[in-house]
Order: structure tokens, then C-alpha cells, then sequence
């Protein structure tokens, strides 16, 4: 999401700290500008000075909070100083509740989120979700098929595990390849293998930050290559994973699993 450095002299540069967990990512500090680009994750911004955050149709998004729905493509065009964003998955609880939030109100409906530089950025990210989640409950609810649900469950460790095969994922949540890919889709918002490019994307992170280089880190992540890597990061987030490394300093969860093969098609 973070293009390494604004492009207008003045503009903040994307510096900060930063926490994974399965489902979360979250980052504080200084935003910067982006590339046009689109991601899974439903996005909270916060800061304490007015940004801009522009659509694909060009519509400005303009304030000190706005959320992103989930594939949502945008760009932002002007950083600010201090900020916060967090990644919510838009399967879980609190996701969903932002994703419908933003799709209902509009991208600056004001979320909780209040941006703070004293306070923990897991203390703020855990009392986000702690208020999101109940919302949900005021929203329709979504009954997935037992597949879907159980290929969510699978997939986080089929992933980590080495390359993932729908017909063999399928097999395992008893039901036929095309009806999985049918119904993922449908129910979960992303075809299945760019939900896996999601969560392949998450271990290059932490490989990365546990010590790879960007080939050592695709590679154990299961990319083809550190272009593959390279042209993924920029698509799901609009940056280089070079910046991350150079920029942002993680607190971490997993450590790097190898894995030494891509997914098959």
C-alpha cells in the first residue's frame, strides 16, 4: 500500500512501526503517498491532519478518517504527518463490520479508531476490534457454506505448509474444485488464489523481517521468483517490498516457514 516516499516535495514519507497478526496488520507513524492499487484487506486511516484518498473513478476522499472497503482500488494522495492505518481481513468479524460501514456511509464515515501517539499501537488495534466485532451483530449476517468455512480454517496452514492445490483443497472440504472456486468467490468477495497470494504475501513479510533477502524471503513464502513477489506487493498494496524493510519497524508474530515450491495453477 505504501510507495517508497511521496511525490511531491513535502510530502511525508511512510515511516513507523508496525504489527502483524493473522488477520491484522497495522502500522503508526508517518503516511505517505501511493500508487493506484487495490487489496483484500478493508482499510482505517486515521491522522491528525487532513489526507486525501482518491478512487479509481477519481473521487476524492477527503478528512482525518476514512476506510477503504476491501478491493476497493484507491491511491492516496496526500500523506500526512502522523497517522494510523490497520488491515482488518474482511472475513472476520470486525472486517466486515468496516467493509459494510464504508460501503453503506461512504469512505469517511467516521470509524473509532482515534489516532493516539502515547498509547500502544496493540492497545488501540485491540479496542478497535473489540468495538467492531459487536457492531456485527447489527449488520446481516452471512452464512457461508461449510466448504468456504472450512477451506478459511485450512488455508492459513496449507499455506504456510508449502504449495496449495484447489482440486486438492477442494477434495479435503468435500466438494468439487469448480464448486469451491464458485462458492469462495462468492462468499468470501476474491477467487481463491488471490486470497492465497494474500496470505503468501503476509509470510514474505515476516520472512523478510525475520532476516531474507527479497529472493530468499519469495521464495520460502512461495513465489516463483522475487519478481513474482516484486509485481504482487505492488499490486495488493501499491509499493516495492524493499520499503518495508527500510522504513518500518515490525513486531511480528509467526516465524518463517520454508516452503520450496509455487502454488500449482
Amino acid at each position: 500500500m505504501m510507495r517508497d516516499g511521496g511525490g511531491i516535495t513535502g510530502e511525508p514519507h511512510w515511516g513507523g512501526t508496525a504489527l502483524l497478526r493473522p488477520g491484522v496488520l497495522a502500522f503508526t507513524g508517518s503516511i505517505g503517498t501511493t500508487d493506484l492499487h487495490a487489496h483484500h484487506a478493508v482499510q482505517i486511516v486515521t491522522a491528525t491532519t487532513p489526507f486525501t484518498m482518491r478512487d479509481e473513478h477519481g473521487n476524492q476522499h477527503r478528512g482525518t478518517k476514512v476506510v477503504v472497503p476491501a478491493d476497493a482500488p484507491h491511491r492516496v494522495e496526500v500523506g500526512a504527518p502522523e497517522g494510523t492505518v490497520v488491515f482488518l481481513e474482511p472475513e472476520s468479524a470486525p472486517g466486515r463490520s468496516a467493509h459494510l460501514r464504508a460501503l453503506r456511509s461512504g469512505w469517511t464515515v467516521a470509524p473509532v479508531l482515534t489516532f493516539t501517539r502515547r498509547r500502544p499501537l496493540a492497545v488501540v488495534v485491540d479496542e478497535l476490534i473489540e468495538h467492531l466485532a459487536p457492531a456485527m451483530a447489527a449488520d446481516e449476517a452471512v452464512t457461508r457454506h461449510r466448504a468456504v468455512d472450512e477451506a478459511l480454517r485450512l488455508l492459513p496452514d496449507l499455506v504456510t505448509a508449502g504449495p496449495v492445490s484447489g482440486t486438492e483443497l477442494a477434495a479435503q472440504v468435500g466438494v468439487s474444485a469448480s464448486r469451491l472456486t464458485h462458492l469462495f468467490t462468492e462468499q468470501v468477495g476474491i477467487p481463491l488464489r488471490r486470497y492465497v497470494l494474500w496470505l503468501r504475501l503476509r509470510l514474505a513479510i515476516i520472512c523478510a523481517h525475520a532476516g531474507d533477502d527479497l529472493t530468499g524471503a519469495a521464495h520460502n513464502a512461495g513465489f516463483s521468483d522475487s519478481a513474482h513477489l516484486t509485481r504482487t506487493t505492488r499490486e495488493m498494496f501499491g509499493l516495492a517490498p524493499s520499503a518495508l524493510s527500510r522504513h518500518v519497524s515490525w513486531d511480528l508474530g509467526p516465524k518463517c516457514s520454508r516452503i520450496v515450491q509455487a502454488d500449482e495453477p
